[in-house]
């Protein structure tokens, strides 16, 4: 299968379909690389032809929110299927980032109504989805169903946040989402950690007075690429 530079967003489900794999899900997360609040994965069916083009659509990161809260309401009511998977934060703790991400990907493709017959996956591949699949670089600006996936994680997510932003009103939780920022970093500082925030984040534990999580050795035969964060102490990132 081959997808031309300039098939645009829609071109890896075109050539998918060509290939008679159908009906094919995008699947993205939202929120792996804050120190406070869920992570949250959505999964997307775009139908073929003109009832599957989104106006508007693009990387969830690259929309303003007012475009993202746009876009996302004619994804809901373009969609085939579509699912949402929220973990929270004291899961993300038991799991680890990495292993909360996958696990998040795999419930949001298992959640939606139409079973797939092939996913695509932004970045990196993810086993144990029932279904082949395949893994863009930088998918959620190239393929539609993922681009589509990201702007439901993203809106749903940011949702949460504003309401807990009402819960603990001195982290400003509305404004920055869980990420950090130099007024986070100083809300953590004098507050220290709320029951939101994730303790396996190097900032959140020094917050708390607590040593840093050890990392644990990996095997090179089985070691992570740079893309896949390593089980084990956190640090913070922006969403790949």
């Amino acid at each position: 299968m081959t997808v031309r530079r300039d098939a645009g967003i829609y071109g890896y489900e075109r050539a998918l379909r060509r290939a008679g794999l159908e009906p094919i899900a995008g699947v993205d997360e939202a929120g792996r690389g804050a120190c406070a609040g869920p992570l949250v994965a959505g999964a997307v069916i775009l139908p073929p032809g003109k009832a599957g083009i989104v106006p508007g659509l693009a990387d969830s990161k690259l929309l303003t929110e007012a475009a993202r809260e746009r876009v996302y309401a004619q994804v809901v009511r373009r969609a085939q299927a579509w699912s949402v998977v929220v973990i929270d934060s004291e899961e993300c703790d038991r799991l680890g980032m990495h292993v909360a991400n996958v696990e998040a990907l795999r419930r949001a493709v298992a959640r939606l109504s139409t079973r797939p017959s092939y996913v695509l996956t932004d970045g990196f591949p993810v086993d144990g989805l029932g279904v082949p699949g395949l893994a863009v670089w930088k998918g959620d600006r190239v393929a539609a169903c993922i681009a589509a996936a990201s702007v439901i994680a993203k809106v749903t997510r940011d949702r949460l946040m504003v309401g807990m932003h009402d819960d603990w009103p001195a982290y400003d939780f509305r404004t920055h989402k869980g990420y950090i920022t130099s007024e986070h970093e100083a809300a953590l500082a004098e507050h220290g950690p709320s029951p939101v925030h994730r303790m396996r984040f190097v900032n959140v534990r020094r917050a708390a007075g607590l040593e840093p999580m050890p990392e644990p050795a990996l095997d090179p035969a089985t070691s992570l690429g740079q893309d896949q964060p390593a089980p084990g102490a956190d640090t913070v990132e922006e969403d790949a």
